[in-house]
């Protein structure tokens, strides 16, 4: 009976956050889409950055850095570069998320394989936290350089 209500209240958290999210997404004022589009020079792909985010002018053009602005012009290079390995890694823990839960359903009868696949789970879902964290520690610096 417990089990049953656990399914029940998890089923019901997971319908109220795909509605809830759909809502917001749907709200989300359509200006905001408008601006980021509108900045071709440093879009990426897939959400990667550009490796030049940062370092151009209002024409797309790379700035060709002083002496002294030098060391942040390859600072921000560098900084790009990294967030888009870690972006990266994030898309690769998510696949192995994915590659953990398709393990799961189909070696659901052998022990073994179930304990390797929740500890690939478990191991993806620890290595996404710590790409998202460094990600977000990346961005941060980037924008103080």
């Amino acid at each position: 009976m417990a089990i049953r209500a656990i399914k029940f209240w998890a089923a019901a958290l997971v319908m109220a956050f795909c509605i809830g999210g759909t809502i917001i997404a749907s709200n989300i004022s359509q200006p905001v889409f408008a601006a980021e589009a509108s900045d071709s020079c440093n879009s990426g792909f897939l959400g990667f950055p550009a490796w030049y985010r940062g370092v151009t002018d209002g024409d797309c053009n790379i700035k060709s850095p002083t002496s002294d602005e030098l060391p942040s012009f390859i600072w921000k290079i560098v900084l790009n570069i990294i967030d888009m390995a870690l972006m990266a890694v994030g898309y690769i823990a998510v696949f192995f998320i994915l590659w953990g839960g398709f393990s799961l359903i189909i070696n659901s009868g052998s022990s073994d394989a179930l304990a390797k696949a929740r500890q690939t789970v478990f191991n993806a879902i620890i290595g996404l936290v710590i790409s998202i964290a460094a990600v977000a520690i990346v961005r941060y610096i980037s924008g103080i350089i």
